[in-house]
């Protein structure tokens, strides 16, 4: 190994190269959405499903800080304020929420399998 890489904690390998691959590069790929005052579920929803295609979806809803805000207080109307201090670890619409260093920002990013939902079977197998 060369004396770099024995220097450097893996961990720190590893987080910048995710770092790179997850975050959207916010000058080549524009905002999807402009919000008014008001978290839109039904523009979100919208974007997440042309951007997913057969059997993947997102797996990053990347959000610029006008946008964090109003998610935060869209799930602190449902769920109350005071569970909604932070949006760390947080997930929407099964999407992981990152906040992404820009005024104004909607966009998604990364790749996972899409989970469908089926019917139960409640035949016997005889």
């Amino acid at each position: 190994m060369s004396t770099a890489q024995t220097n450097t904690h893996p961990q720190e390998n590893m987080n910048t190269i995710q770092d790179k691959q997850a975050f959207p590069d916010l000058y080549s790929r524009p905002s999807l959405h402009k919000f008014g005052g008001n978290w839109d579920t039904v523009a979100v929803a919208r974007i997440i499903r042309e951007n997913s295609e057969a059997g993947r979806s997102p797996a990053f809803l990347f959000l610029g800080r006008e946008e964090t805000e109003l998610l935060r207080a869209h799930l602190g109307a449902a769920f109350g304020e005071e569970s909604v201090t932070t949006l760390h670890d947080t997930y929407y619409m099964g999407l992981k929420v990152v906040t992404v260093d820009a005024e104004q920002y909607i966009c998604t990013g990364g790749s996972k399998e899409a989970r469908t939902i089926q019917a139960p079977d409640f035949r016997r197998a005889s």
